[in-house]
Order: structure tokens, then C-alpha cells, then sequence
């Protein structure tokens, strides 16, 4: 019997970030893709009351963000809901406030890092049990090596960020990295698109309760510096953190097709 002819690879179906014809196109995907990621993030219990925010930039008005309204539970949010605030805050589209505290720290990540669409920021239970012990991810697992020499630890707490400034050092602290470990409050991660972003923020989470569990099992062996590097040049790109995260995308939107409206 003659062996089964492969398919040419051209043929076969894989996702990658699409092209836009306009900004108004643009903007309903990210519209579209920041309410699905608030919906997994709520899923997955990142919120804590009013605190935590995704945020994505405007295409064409690159200094406005859209952000999800203050007090509106995450699992209900749909593209209808969202607000578009500029840098200072001040609602320019949509019905609802904005938490100003924490879009003041989004806003000033936004302003330091052109390159950067989304930020992601929750008050999630193990990223903030991490953040209390002020130290960095360790390079003990693949995921974690996504993080290697590619992640800070913003060592100050001052309370609920409120000024301008205190976000100002956040971002600075931050610099060119996915992310930042806010001591004694948890992690903050960006991308050059929602679903980078989201998925930074998934893994670290995820990277923070390894560890932690680790821990307190016994002494976890560490990668090597080479091979953590290696690692992270494989897995560390956002376009391979969006790849990761369509399935959980196609997940949202297919068994919760409402958020579109």
C-alpha cells in the first residue's frame, strides 16, 4: 500500500497577527481582544474589586488608551463597555469612569514605550505572594526562562499610585522589559498587542506559583545562565506570546460570543 502523500505546508492553516486596512479596523480588533482578555482574566479571578486593568493604545490617537470601566466586573465586559481616556485620564469616549489610580501607572508605561499597544496589571494571588518577598522570577522552568534578564523588580511600595510621577518611575523602572514586579503589589507586564500582553501576564502568574510551590517543596535547581538565554531568545518574543494565546482567544470568543457586542 503507497504511504499517505503529506500535505505541502503551505496548505496547512497557522495563525499570525493580521494586517489592517484602516485604523477603524485596528481599533475594533484590539476593542475586541482587550474585553476577551478582561473576561479571562476574570475566569481566572485577577480581579480584586475595583483594582486591575488592561489597557490597549489607540491606533490613530496613539496618546488615548482604551481601558475597561471602573467597577464593572470583568466577566461581563463587552466591546460596547470599554472607555478611551487619554494620558491624564479624562474620558474622551464612552459611559463610564476610569480608575484613576491605576490608569495613571498605564498611562505612563504608554507615554515611556512607543512600541508597546497593551498593558496588563491585576492584583493576582501569586504574583502578589512573589512581590512581597521583593526578588525576581528564577530561571527554574522553561516559561520562567521567558522572563530571564527580561523582567525588574520595582523595589519601593508608597501606597495606591496616584500622581503622575510615581507612574513615571514605574515606567522608568520598567525600561525596555515585558514586565515589572511591583513590591508588595504584584506584576505588571506589556506588548506590542493585547494578546502579548495578556499572555505575559498569564505566564508570569503561572511562573510566580511555580516557583512559590517550588519553594516550599525544597531548593529548585536552576537553568544556566546560557542556556536561560537560549531559552528566552526561543520563547521570550511577542509574537510568540501571541501564538500561545490564540487558543485561549478562539476559547473566549467562541463560548462567549457576547463580549463582541
Amino acid at each position: 500500500m503507497q504511504a499517505p502523500t503529506p500535505i505541502p505546508v503551505e496548505r496547512l492553516q497557522f495563525a499570525m497577527p493580521p494586517a489592517h486596512d484602516s485604523p477603524a479596523d485596528e481599533r475594533r480588533y484590539r476593542k475586541e481582544r482587550l474585553a476577551g482578555a478582561l473576561r479571562i482574566f476574570g475566569r481566572l479571578g485577577y480581579e480584586d474589586g475595583v483594582s486591575g486593568h488592561i489597557t490597549a493604545r489607540d491606533p490613530e490617537h496613539r496618546d488615548c488608551f482604551w481601558v475597561n470601566p471602573f467597577g464593572m466586573p470583568f466577566k461581563h465586559i463587552t466591546v460596547s463597555d470599554l472607555v478611551l481616556a487619554n494620558a491624564e485620564g479624562q474620558v474622551v469616549e464612552g459611559r463610564y469612569h476610569v480608575n484613576q489610580a491605576a490608569f495613571t501607572v498605564h498611562a505612563q508605561a504608554h507615554l515611556a514605550r512607543p512600541d508597546v499597544v497593551a498593558v496588563a496589571h491585576c492584583h493576582s494571588l501569586h504574583g502578589r505572594a512573589l512581590s512581597t518577598l521583593g526578588e525576581l522570577l528564577d530561571p527554574i522552568t522553561q516559561e520562567a526562562c521567558a522572563f530571564y534578564e527580561s523582567h525588574v523588580l520595582y523595589d519601593g511600595y508608597t501606597g495606591v499610585v496616584v500622581d503622575a510621577e510615581e507612574g513615571h518611575r514605574i515606567a522608568t523602572a520598567l525600561g525596555g522589559h515585558k514586565a515589572v514586579i511591583l513590591r508588595n503589589h504584584g506584576l505588571l507586564t506589556v506588548g506590542d498587542s493585547v494578546d502579548a500582553a495578556a499572555w505575559w501576564f498569564l505566564s508570569m502568574e503561572r511562573s510566580c506559583q511555580v516557583q512559590l510551590s517550588a519553594r516550599a517543596a525544597g531548593r529548585p535547581v536552576m537553568i544556566g545562565h546560557k542556556q536561560a538565554v537560549q531559552t528566552r531568545e526561543q520563547l521570550g518574543s511577542d509574537l510568540v506570546a501571541w501564538i500561545n494565546y490564540q487558543s485561549l482567544w478562539q476559547d473566549i470568543s467562541r463560548s462567549e460570543p457576547d463580549l463582541l457586542a
